[in-house]
């Protein structure tokens, strides 16, 4: 192999490292049982299984990552997802998430949820949010984020839910 082949194929798997290592997930899946599998890696987690009505989802939505970055991303490290599921009436879409404040400054927190299919699996659009979340300085807060489910079956097509965008503003 000539030495430019081999510089062109470094160069490559570099640029594939860098694309898909920067990406974090801030999401959560649907699975059976109640265990509550927080990821400690900078990528978060998501933990694959069936939905049904009375499964909730395992994730966690708390990677942890370096920098000052912008205020969304601190906002982001800030929710952690306990659970998404079909709501017993089976009429809503529902998130459970934790909002940890580790700052010295009490903030107003956006957070817009999406549920999602497996990959490749069309579903309809959901989208939920808690809007105004006030959460004090070095405390945590827990709030549901519920949307219709204007499927027709029992909601099995949703596989994960995940963080889409979180914002904080000082209160």
């Amino acid at each position: 192999m000539k030495i430019r082949h081999v510089r062109a194929i470094a160069v490559f798997g570099v640029a594939v490292v860098a694309l898909t290592g920067a990406r974090g997930s801030h999401g959560g899946s649907c699975s059976g049982g109640s265990s509550h599998g927080s990821s400690s890696s900078s990528s978060g987690g998501t933990s694959g299984g069936s939905h049904d009505n009375d499964t909730t989802t395992s994730g966690g939505s708390t990677g942890s990552l370096t920098g000052g970055g912008s205020s969304a991303h601190k906002a982001e490290r800030d929710v952690r997802i306990d659970e998404c599921k079909l709501d017993a009436s089976g009429k809503n879409l529902t998130a459970k998430i934790t909002v940890t404040n580790n700052d010295s400054l009490t903030y107003d927190y956006d957070v817009s949820m999406q549920f999602k299919g497996d990959l490749g699996e069309s579903v309809d659009l959901a989208i939920a949010k808690v809007d105004n979340l006030k959460v004090a300085a070095g405390a945590s807060e827990t709030s549901v984020a519920t949307t219709p489910y204007t499927g027709s079956g029992d909601g099995s097509e949703y596989k994960k839910c995940e963080v889409i965008s979180a914002s904080r503003t000082a209160a």
